[in-house]
């Protein structure tokens, strides 16, 4: 299970939901670590869930955690102000479906790895830097980097890096490129569209 770890981003994604004034907004850190936690709640329920359950349990905790608009927008790059509203719509969802349906298929099960914040400071393109540590049953550990933006007062991760490689949407970016070039962002809605099917159907 977490020799996909590397592959988190494939997993991490999505839609800002709270309702929180900004004055009880809270922080990048506790943000990244309400999602962390909710994680582990499934995983520990996982082998009693199926991927659809597991898809189900995590999408609101994900929704409340990342900005998916954003990081499609940016894996986009300029075509995304060439795309026509609608069809952005179609590929915002696909995106979130196709990444929820990954973090729950990666996270099947539990045995005793732990998830924890360990510093927060300033990151790149003012963003600021979550970073965490998920430590596994045999102790090896493996560092978990979040990215956040303040979208009108509240908190949402747009990057993430794993084992301090390569940022998540830079992959998407290049994994994606050849799929847009030959079909268009229909071609490539179609084709997260069939991937989370695939998962969910496991």
């Amino acid at each position: 299970m977490f020799s996909s770890l590397r592959k988190l981003a494939a997993a991490l994604l999505l839609v800002a939901g709270s309702s929180l004034p900004s004055s009880a907004a809270p922080t990048a850190s506790a943000v990244v670590g309400g999602f962390q936690s909710d994680l582990v709640a499934v995983m520990k329920e996982a082998k009693n869930l199926s991927p659809k359950a597991r898809f189900d349990r995590l999408a609101p905790s994900i929704d409340r955690t990342f900005h998916v608009h954003t990081m499609i927008r940016v894996i986009l790059g300029p075509l995304w102000g060439q795309t026509p509203p609608e069809e952005r719509e179609r590929l915002t969802a696909a995106f979130r479906r196709m990444s929820i349906a990954t973090v729950a298929t990666l996270f099947d099960g539990y045995s005793g790895e732990t998830f924890s914040v360990v510093a927060e400071g300033q990151g790149p393109q003012e963003t600021t830097l979550v970073q965490t540590h998920l430590k596994k049953s045999d102790g090896d550990v493996i560092d978990i980097a979040y990215f956040g933006k303040s979208f009108k007062g509240e908190w949402r991760i747009v990057d993430v890096i794993v084992d301090k490689g390569i940022s998540e949407l830079t992959v998407r970016r290049s994994e994606y490129k050849s799929i847009l070039e030959s079909g268009g962002v229909a071609g490539l809605v179609d084709v997260l569209n069939k991937k989370a099917d695939s998962l969910l159907a496991q």
